[in-house]
């Protein structure tokens, strides 16, 4: 018999051992927990070290007791395994490490915008926590056939979610493509978390060229911070320079 491999990820210690348990029920499926974020990594790693992957987490979209239009307390390369990470993110972190693991996420009630969110984290499934067993299992069996699992009240709501983010992000394409290709270099190095005088030292330009080039890409982006012209950047899928060795610069200090 093929075993299904699930990790449940959730800092609601009895929820997770209860879950786990009514899924360790079922004879094809195999169950581990984890309490946290960094805690589901290390478990994943583990795994694979030794030549034995899941197939499907199960994520708690709280995870870590973040309220509703939070940010994470903590990154989650700084935290240990008691520390705080926000369930979507982990999907992010999930995807890019093992891209072949499929994700549902566990939530508390509805909520379009942050399964729209998830969906595009790469998680393949928004479900209830008070729905059914048979439900839950459905949905696991349908994700590892590459099925994509939404309460059907939720449809509306997501796609509506998703159709505006793609609206912003050509958007954000079209401003980014009124840069230069020096502006845009330069963007990139903001979007690597580069302070003037590393951009400067890259590029082999002087501070004040740089802090020229900085303010044109604010302008023609519309924006007025730093902040904002990555999360900009980022929407229209500019990733960060290629950075040597682990020690940059950023903000004008030694990170």
């Amino acid at each position: 018999m093929v075993r299904i491999r699930v990790l449940v990820v959730d800092d609601h210690r009895i929820f997770a051992e209860s879950l786990a348990a009514a899924l360790a029920a079922e004879p094809d499926v195999e169950v581990s927990a984890a309490g946290s974020g960094p805690a589901a990594l290390r478990c994943l790693e583990r795994a694979v070290c030794e030549g034995r992957r899941f197939d499907v987490l199960l994520v708690d979209a709280d995870l870590g007791g973040r309220t509703p239009g939070g940010r994470p307390a903590v990154p989650v390369q700084a935290v240990d395994e008691d520390g705080l990470v926000d369930g979507i993110r982990l999907v992010t972190d999930v995807r890019s490490a093992q891209p072949q693991v499929r994700i549902v996420v566990l939530a508390e009630k509805d909520d379009p915008a942050r399964a729209a969110l998830a969906l595009q984290a790469g998680a393949s499934g928004w479900v209830a926590k008070d729905c059914s067993l048979s439900r839950l299992l459905t949905v696991i069996r349908g994700v590892l056939r590459d099925e994509t699992h939404l309460p059907p009240a939720l449809l509306t709501g997501v796609l509506r979610e998703l159709t505006a983010a793609r609206r912003h992000r050509t958007e954000s394409e079209r401003l980014v493509e009124s840069l230069t290709p020096r502006e845009r270099e330069v963007l990139r190095c903001m979007v690597a978390g580069l302070g003037r005088k590393a951009v400067a030292e890259r590029l082999y330009l002087s501070p004040h060229t740089v802090r020229t080039h900085m303010q044109n890409v604010l302008g023609k982006l519309g924006v007025h911070s730093t902040l904002a012209a990555v999360a900009l950047a980022r929407r229209a899928g500019v990733g960060p320079v290629d950075l040597p060795g682990d020690v940059v610069e950023r903000g004008g200090q030694l990170a």
